[in-house]
Formats: structure tokens, C-alpha cells, sequence
């Protein structure tokens, strides 16, 4: 199938959506743990190694879930799980050439949290219920955060952060001190960074305010994606608010141009006249015009691209195995070495061969899931739109900031919570009936009916319909009579 023939923005029929509003979806205990552990950062030491609770839980359920996925217990191994591991292995040989004395310590902590969200999400999340799920549960707690993000913006004091630390035997992440924005604080929340809690908070509104329409009661899903987009605002990062604003473009997009089926290659095209454009008729690269325009300051923007500059350096120097957690080239001006771009320090740490492991991966899982037709399946179909946005955001945003610990393992638990698009069967298959499909009504419970058939759908006279008693079920035909 070609990009032209792509289903992934074609508008199937909306019925079938009714009883989801009263569904109550369970998310199974696991991945409840596993988000309970991304939002409460407790640190605490076994000898000489820093250890989280994050990274404590992953450690003891990535070893049986890995295994159980090898051997197939949650679907066949996709191309991207290989890439994935291939990645960390990737990692682990250029950790043991750059920096031997460190290897156990850092690949140890690097795979259990990117390895061990993903495989987590791989384990638990494939269903639509098990997604419905994740999504409630995700604004939940993001709605949880409001009231601490606004005493933080205000006093910038994170009060969660600030109780953890003064509890004794453990600790938390660092609070961040940085200069007013607005004249405002930056909530961090319970997040190491504020980018990081701005970024934990945008993941979440496409999936609130494009995957549950029809699911969450019209007026509470706009006002939960409303407090979702402040809360992504008390972070004041423009590498958090970035991917806010790609999803809502995206979102107007689609909706302007509903009528039009191939409005994503007409974006597509745009985005390369556009970039054509600026590299014809600019002094500054596209990627530096890019960057001026998201950040909140030029200052930041010609930083970020001495970064990215002097970053490359570094990658074409050392482009097998790149330089391991060794301190980077750079102009004697740059005293911080902070690298704000994902995908380029994985590509200085890790070499171009690891760098591109993980990009393919990502990459090749969004094209697949872009190009499954979810025409008969109203509800898969605004899942995996929603997802599409919140990843496409992503992906961008990226390369403006870097992750770590806890948002690193989140994203990528995020990124396999969409894994099951690549294998979902459609409830609502396509049939002989000439009549439009409509979306399955999920889990109604409806008394025994009776359904019209024709046992004779070939003949040139229609035989007499006969009635057939249906048994019970919970998936009832979009087109029973009830």
C-alpha cells in the first residue's frame, strides 16, 4: 500500500461509540504500579548503586516479561522489539570500549528503564479496553498534579519533592532552580526537569481529546484537556509546550481539511516546499530557523545550535561507538555540557549505528501503525490517531530536549502501549452486505434478539428472511436490533 492509499486519516461512520461512555475499563495492576512509580520519584542506594523505585519495580518484572515475550505470550516479535534490544547490545559494547569501569552501573539502569517500559507495555497494554484504560488513568493523574503545579508556579516550591527529601533513608530528584519565565516559577512537580513534567502532561492530550470522543462525556473531555494544556503551561518549557502545539495543529488540520482524503501528503508536501524554501532563501539552515522559532528565547535557540553544530562534530569523529559517557568536544565557552537533543546524544553516546537502531525502530513502528485500516473499528481507529499525534509531536520535540530517568522509561512504555495497532484485528470486518459498516458497540450487554438473515444471498429471488435467534453475547452486531 502506498502513502496515497493510506487509511489513516479517513473518517469512518461515528455510531457504535454510545455505550463507551458508561464503560468502565480496569487497568490491569502492573502498569498501575508502574505510573504510581513514574510520578513519586523515591531514591534511595543499594552500596555503590543510585536506584529509584522505578527502576526497583522494572528490575524485577523486566526478566519474565522479557521472556515471555521472546516466546511469543504477547503477540509475535515485531521488527522494532529486535531493534530495541539490538539497541541496548548496541550500547552495552560501546560502554565496555569508552568506559569499562562504568559499564555495569549505566547500561544496567539505561536498559531496565527503556528496555523495561516498553517490554511493560508490550505485556499489558493490547487491547483497546487495556488502552481506554491507560488514558483515563493518565489524565487522572495529570488533573492530580494541577493543584501542586500551582503552589509550585507560584512559590516554586515542589512540596511532593521537598516531603519525599526530608523522609529519612531515602531521597528525590534534584529541585531544579531556574530563571523566572513570565514571572512565573517552573513546576517540575515530581519530575526531575520541568521540560520532564511538561512532557509527561502533552503526551496525554491528544490521547485525551482525539482518543476519547464519544468515550468521556463532551464538556469533561474538553475540560480535561484544557487542564491537561496548563499544566503543560506551568511547566513553562518550550520543549514541553512544543509538542502541544503540533497536536493541535494536527487536530485543526484534520478537521479543516476532513474532506480531503489526501490532506497528510498534501502536509507532507507543504513541510518540503516549506523546507526547500527556507534553505533558498534563508542565511540560517532550516533546522536553526526551526529551532529560533521553538524556544522562548533566540538566546536559547543559537545555544541549542552551537549544540547541535558541535554535536555532529562529535558523532562524524566517533561514528562506530561513539564516545561512551566521556565528556564531549565543545568550545571553551560552553561550560554546561547538557546536550538538549534526544536523538543526538544517543547518536554521540552510542555511535551512528546506535543512534540509528533505535531511530528505525521508533520510525518504522509509527509507519506501520499509520498504514493499518481501522475504517470499520471507530474506536481503534481514534486511538491509533490519537497516538499518531502524540508521537508525531514527540518526535520533534525531541530533538530540542533530552530524557532521562523516569520520562525516558515513560515514553518509551508510551510508545509500546501502541504496539498492539501493528496486529489489532478490526471488530468490524467487511462483509457482503452493501449497506455502510458502523463501529461495534464495546461490551453493552443487550437480552437474546433475533437477527434477519437471507439464506440465499445468490439467488436471483431473495428467499423468505427467516428469524434466528441469537445467543447472549457482549458484542452485539452494530446493526441488532435491540
Amino acid at each position: 500500500m502506498s502513502l496515497r492509499e493510506t487509511n489513516f486519516d479517513r473518517m469512518p461512520a461515528s455510531a457504535g461509540l454510545q455505550a463507551l461512555a458508561a464503560f468502565k475499563p480496569r487497568l490491569p495492576l502492573p502498569v498501575t504500579i508502574f505510573l504510581i512509580a513514574v510520578v513519586l520519584p523515591v531514591l534511595f542506594r543499594v552500596g555503590p548503586l543510585a536506584m529509584s523505585t522505578l527502576r526497583a519495580y522494572l528490575l524485577v518484572m523486566i526478566v519474565p516479561l522479557t521472556i515471555n515475550l521472546v516466546k511469543g505470550k504477547y503477540g509475535r516479535l515485531l521488527f522494532v522489539d529486535y531493534l530495541f534490544f539490538i539497541h541496548i547490545l548496541w550500547a552495552l559494547i560501546s560502554l565496555a570500549v569508552n568506559n569499562p569501569d562504568q559499564v555495569v552501573e549505566n547500561i544496567g539502569s539505561n536498559a531496565i528503564e527503556f528496555l523495561g517500559g516498553y517490554v511493560l507495555a508490550r505485556a499489558y497494554i493490547q487491547t483497546k479496553e487495556d488502552f481506554a484504560a491507560l488514558i483515563k488513568v493518565l489524565i487522572f493523574i495529570i488533573i492530580c498534579t494541577l493543584p501542586f503545579a500551582i503552589h509550585e508556579t507560584i512559590t516554586g516550591r515542589p512540596i511532593i519533592i521537598e516531603t519525599i527529601r526530608k523522609l529519612p533513608g531515602i531521597s528525590s530528584v534534584p529541585i531544579i532552580t531556574k530563571e523566572t519565565r513570565l514571572g512565573l516559577e517552573r513546576a517540575q512537580v515530581t519530575f526531575a526537569h520541568p521540560i520532564h513534567y511538561g512532557l509527561f502532561c502533552s503526551a496525554a492530550f491528544s490521547l485525551a481529546f482525539v482518543g476519547m470522543k464519544n468515550i468521556i462525556a463532551g464538556w469533561k473531555r474538553y475540560i480535561a484537556s484544557g487542564i491537561i494544556g496548563i499544566c503543560v503551561f506551568f511547566s513553562l518549557s518550550s520543549g514541553a509546550l512544543l509538542p502541544i502545539v503540533f497536536q493541535m495543529f494536527m487536530i485543526a488540520w484534520a478537521t479543516s481539511f476532513n474532506s480531503i482524503k489526501q490532506r497528510w501528503v498534501l502536509l507532507i508536501g507543504l513541510i518540503v516546499v516549506a523546507y526547500i524554501a527556507i534553505d533558498l532563501l534563508s542565511n540560517r539552515t532550516p533546522m536553526k530557523v526551526f529551532m529560533s522559532y521553538a524556544t522562548f528565547s533566540p538566546h536559547n535557540a543559537y545555544w541549542r545550535s552551537i549544540i547541535f553544530e558541535w554535536g555532529m562534530i562529535n558523532v562524524w569523529a566517533n561514528p562506530i561507538l561513539g564516545i561512551g559517557l566521556n565528556d564531549w568536544v565543545r568550545p571553551s565557552y560552553m561550560n554546561s555540557g547538557s546536550m538538549d537533543n534526544f536523538w543526538l546524544v544517543k547518536a554521540v553516546r552510542y555511535g551512528i549505528p546506535g543512534f540509528l537502531f533505535i531511530a528505525v525502530g521508533y520510525f518504522w513502528a509509527l509507519w506501520k501503525v499509520a498504514r493499518r485500516d481501522f475504517d470499520n473499528d471507530q474506536i481503534i481507529w481514534q486511538f491509533r490517531r490519537a497516538w499518531m499525534f502524540t508521537f508525531i509531536g514527540l518526535s520533534l520535540t525531541l530533538s530540542t530536549v533530552h530524557i532521562w530517568t523516569s520520562i525516558y522509561s515513560f515514553t518509551f512504555f508510551l510508545f509500546g502501549a501502541g504496539m498492539w495497532f501493528i496486529t489489532a484485528e478490526p471488530e468490524a470486518k467487511a462483509d457482503e452486505d452493501p449497506r455502510p459498516q458502523r463501529g461495534s458497540i464495546l461490551l453493552s450487554r443487550v437480552d437474546a434478539q433475533t437477527q434477519r438473515i437471507d439464506n440465499s444471498p445468490t439467488r436471483d429471488t431473495p428467499a423468505k428472511p427467516q428469524r434466528q435467534k441469537t445467543k447472549y453475547t457482549r458484542f452485539p452486531s452494530p446493526y441488532s436490533k435491540q
